[in-house]
């Protein structure tokens, strides 16, 4: 199913116009809302995820662990919204194939993003692989086109979005839970709440189509994997302490190509793929198809399982605020 894709790098700036500060929302806003790209009726469904404490990572002996799963550590996290579903390409066809460049009409974000963004030129070939466009996830991008995205829908939208952290994103996948995914251990039950190799024939489907974890998330587990905000390093559970919590944990990403995390699992992956504690690290095979020198810094010819959604912050934390990729055309 592997179609070949020539995709081109470059891009252009979107502005730099001066903006504010976005306000802390009231606490009676703490709710879920439906988001609308402005100009477009294009809407997507947020949904708030309650701060608390969890235990990160998986257990010994858990079926099908892997060691970057250990040792479990505690982590506090703080209140947030993440996407009710992964984002589309009906969403991100607004960012990459519009000439929209929001500019008097611009809403106000946080004054730390005034630096330009830069979009993604088009590809020669079919950037869906043969998976479906309408109501489908978005996949084969690269983490940083990915968090362009989420700049540029920021400045969209008056409303700072980012990638979850890895933390963030296995926080609210259990959803209160302990087990193996967020509806307990059974894996007899997984086709109920996710596409996976098994039932998914070799491709992605439209997002929301199986059952939502506790939180009212869909394809938490499957479809596509999805991006995080870390640096994947196999052994970063280590260097975090068993006795206390950690608050918002997050390992900046450098400016290397490789690794960042994706989490949840796929369509073409076993349930042990998919389990709420399981990792990955982006590598080298993953664009190993792009014959460019340098390589697109924008799409990838050998990840059709990779997507993202996206999280917004009640109240962000500093190091995160206004946070671009490094990565660029000379990165490794």
């Amino acid at each position: 199913m592997l179609y070949f894709l020539a995709a081109l790098l470059g891009g252009w700036p979107l502005g730099q116009e001066a903006i504010q500060a976005q306000p802390k929302p009231a606490a009676k806003d703490f709710k879920p809302f439906v988001e609308k790209l402005q100009g477009s009726n294009i809407t997507f469904d947020m949904m708030p995820i309650p701060g608390g404490d969890f235990l990160m990572g998986s257990p010994e002996g858990e079926n099908g662990r892997n060691a970057d799963e250990g040792p479990q550590h505690p982590v506090t996290i703080k209140p947030f919204w993440m996407g009710k579903c992964e984002v589309t390409w009906d969403e991100y066809d607004q960012y990459w194939k519009t000439d929209d460049q929001p500019k008097d009409n611009q809403k106000d974000v946080d004054p730390k993003s005034v630096d330009a963004i830069t979009r993604p030129t088009p590809p020669y070939a079919d950037e869906t692989f043969g998976h479906g466009r309408e109501g489908q996830p978005v996949l084969c991008i690269t983490q940083h086109a990915a968090i362009e995205y989420c700049r540029w829908l920021s400045r969209k939208t008056g409303h700072n979005y980012r990638l979850p952290t890895e933390a963030e994103w296995e926080y609210a996948c259990r959803a209160g839970t302990k087990g193996l995914y967020s509806f307990g251990d059974d894996g007899s039950k997984l086709g109920d709440y996710a596409w996976v190799a098994s039932n998914s024939e070799e491709l992605t489907h439209k997002v929301g189509q199986k059952k939502p974890n506790p939180w009212g998330l869909f394809d938490m587990h499957g479809n596509v994997a999805e991006w995080c905000l870390d640096h994947y390093r196999k052994d970063v559970y280590a260097s975090f302490p068993k006795d206390r919590a950690t608050v918002q944990p997050v390992l900046l990403p450098s400016a290397n190509r490789f690794s960042h995390v994706a989490r949840g699992g796929s369509w073409a992956d076993q349930p042990a793929g998919c389990r709420s504690a399981a990792r990955r690290g982006s590598d080298k095979t993953w664009i190993k198809l792009d014959p460019q020198r340098p390589q697109s810094i924008w799409w990838l010819t050998s990840a059709e399982f990779v997507g993202f959604r996206v999280v917004r912050a009640v109240e962000e934390q500093e190091n995160l605020k206004g946070l671009r990729s490094k990565v660029t055309k000379q990165s490794d």
